[in-house]
């Protein structure tokens, strides 16, 4: 291979693009911060709520939505928070897995070829700034290792060429959850999981944490 060739292989390696026919994102969910917490829902900020709610309806489609993080002591002590910072909205199956707005049962797809999502163009601001979690200084962003271009190109940064919208979405959620370290901040367990694991996880409520 050419140098120049090389490099441009490179260069395209860089920057980020779906992998073809893949919907793990929108299909699977992880446990955090750890197993004991459960697995977690699609982030939603509470100006989202109402929103996600309305299109549940207008699409006939039944969600859940749970808190997920909040900071200040309410008046009832360590028993939750003043504040709900976030919400997120749980997976339809048992196990936590599954987008209900993932259309699983139609010949529709998306441009890359996975399953379509039935509010896309409403979809949530952490569906639109997936897979960036982080910008780096420079000109690269830090991707969710559990995405499928990460495991396939084993790599968790790339350019941030093209991704300005999920950088600017990841901004806002930023912003919607920014708490200063003398706060303090509580993590709701969702006691949602695999049937393997669920003897290990806590019971569903807030748990104060320590940051």
């Amino acid at each position: 291979m050419y140098p120049r060739e090389s490099e441009s292989v490179i260069q395209m390696l860089k920057k980020f693009s779906c992998i073809q026919g893949c919907s793990d994102c929108c299909m699977y969910r992880e446990y955090y911060p750890s197993l004991e917490y459960g697995k977690i829902g699609v982030l939603i900020l509470p100006e989202e709520k109402p929103k996600v709610e309305e299109m549940a309806v207008k699409t006939d489609i039944t969600v859940k939505i749970i808190p997920r993080l909040g900071y200040g002591k309410s008046n009832k002590g360590n028993k939750g928070p003043k504040k709900i910072v976030a919400y997120q909205m749980m997976g339809k199956n048992m196990d936590g897995d599954l987008c209900p707005f993932l259309d699983i049962e139609s010949s529709q797809r998306s441009p890359h070829g996975g399953f379509g999502c039935k509010i896309y163009e409403e979809r949530p601001l952490a569906c639109r700034a997936y897979p960036v979690i982080d910008e780096n200084s420079g000109s690269s962003v830090r991707l969710d290792h559990n995405c499928t271009f990460c495991h396939k190109h084993s790599r968790t940064t790339t350019d941030k060429n093209g991704l300005q919208r999920e950088i600017e979405s990841l901004s806002k959620i930023k912003a919607g959850v920014c708490v200063d370290e003398k706060t303090t901040v509580w993590r709701y367990a969702t006691a949602i999981g695999d049937e393997v694991n669920r003897a290990k996880l806590l019971p569903e409520g807030w748990l104060l944490q320590n940051i």
